[in-house]
């Protein structure tokens, strides 16, 4: 047999588990990517005064021991094992992360409704639990739920809890014990309890450099944005002029988009595939001139009236992502297209950070400024809303009826970490061989 013509859009985490995977059958794609990089969301960048900034918060926390060594691999060996630190921001306080778990500090007044509430949910009557407000409740009594995480989904997820599945939550949540709770609300030394314990990250170079292992086994198009895909013909059109065909596709393009560029494809797929949502986010890379801004890694933000959900901070994960002595903040302020519009520039965005960020005193009168940039990226986290489920089907049925191998989380259309996306990826890489075995 003759080396299948194997397709891949795509040069993020999950293309390249695809590329890695069709390289284990001695199959090189062709992976196409309309930016001028290849990574994706997975790229890093060096700015020219020295602050290194991840698309967005990355850090590898797989338990996955194949992953493990894949990635250790990639880098050389070189990465930092480091014990996670988040805590959170709550009119004022600043408890450890899960809140619920931490409440020792809050205001007495507080305590005492959200035990009340706890202790009254679990003597009631079992409820069915048809939403993402239902399990709250269920799980932490009105208080707790209304107070943190229904003000958390509006800020992240821009919509209400009451408008979301529970198919995302996983480990994302903890579910804690009346004494778990008893014991965060009674004394400032209780334990850390989270699905991340440690984590790994490169020791220079950003999250990107994970990917080293994997580039050379896949032929990269940069620069080339896709237009158009015929499944009948197996051919695929660029803005830059180029059409070219393939035996087999990988794609990890986001599926609205994908559905709009396929010739041909019905219209309830269409329509199904625009009920789809996904946040848009904005990033605001700030760098400082010291490097005692944070002792955590990552901190959640309830207040409304804070215009960020969460700020990550790129030092703390690596010395190296900063010059010596200064340190940097990378903040997400979220939209969507369907319940929280954006407009303007992502430019508009970095004043409103920085003034909040004094607000809640992470940035000081006599600090220096050193760098502040804005990105934009119009695909960030998927949104589990009620419809998701059922338009997900209806996508993907069609998807899989004219061959096109789906991947990634804008791919599957899931709440995806990094090991996850690969993994995803190479599970499409298999369907794709087996396209075009089944072919010929």
């Amino acid at each position: 047999m003759s080396t299948p013509n194997i397709v891949v859009l795509g040069s993020g985490m999950a293309g390249f588990g695809a590329a890695h995977r069709l390289h284990q059958e001695g199959v090189a794609p062709v992976m196409y990517d309309k930016n001028a990089y290849y990574g994706g969301h997975t790229m890093s960048f060096r700015y020219e005064s020295g602050f290194l900034f991840d698309v967005g918060p990355h850090i590898s926390f797989t338990k996955d021991t194949r992953i493990q060594e894949l990635f250790a691999e990639s880098v050389g060996g070189r990465y930092e094992t480091i014990p996670i630190s988040l805590n959170n921001y709550w009119e004022g306080y600043w408890p450890p992360h899960p809140v619920q778990l931490h409440m020792h500090g809050l205001p007495e007044e507080t305590i005492i409704k959200v035990i009340t509430d706890f202790l009254e949910e679990r003597n009631a009557p079992e409820r069915p639990i048809k939403n993402y407000a239902d399990w709250l409740y269920a799980s932490f009594g009105k208080t707790f739920a209304e107070s943190f995480p229904m003000r958390y989904t509006r800020k992240y997820h821009t919509t209400e809890a009451e408008n979301m599945s529970t198919d995302w939550l996983g480990p994302r949540i903890y579910r804690a014990s009346l004494e778990e709770m008893l014991r965060g609300a009674l004394s400032a030394s209780a334990p850390q309890v989270h699905y991340i314990t440690h984590f790994r990250y490169p020791s220079e170079g950003g999250f990107r450099l994970y990917l080293n292992k994997f580039v050379p086994m896949g032929n990269i198009k940069l620069n080339h944005e896709l237009v158009s895909v015929d499944p009948r013909a197996r051919e695929l059109r660029f803005s830059n002029g180029l059409v070219t065909n393939y035996d087999s596709l990988v794609s990890s393009v986001p599926l609205p988009d994908l559905i709009r560029m396929i010739k041909g494809a019905p219209q309830d797929v269409v329509d199904a595939a625009g009920r789809l949502t996904c946040s848009t986010c904005v990033l605001v890379n700030i760098g400082l001139n010291r490097d005692d801004i944070s002792n955590a890694h990552m901190t959640y933000f309830y207040d409304p009236d804070i215009c960020f959900s969460r700020l990550g901070f790129p030092y703390m994960l690596s010395a190296k992502n900063a010059p010596p002595g200064a340190g940097n903040i990378q903040a997400e302020v979220y939209f969507s297209e369907k319940y929280k519009p954006f407009r303007g520039n992502a430019d508009d965005w970095i004043e409103p950070v920085i003034r909040d960020l004094r607000k809640v005193g992470i940035i000081r009168d006599n600090d220096q400024i050193l760098d502040k940039k804005a990105m934009l990226l119009k695909y960030a986290n998927i949104i589990f809303d009620l419809e998701r489920a059922e338009s997900l089907k209806t996508v993907h049925a069609y998807l899989d009826d004219i061959g096109i191998a789906y991947c990634g989380r804008y791919g599957d259309w899931g709440y995806m970490w990094t090991d996850e996306s690969f993994i995803s990826g190479e599970k499409a890489a298999e369907r794709a061989l087996s396209a075009v075995v089944s072919s010929t």
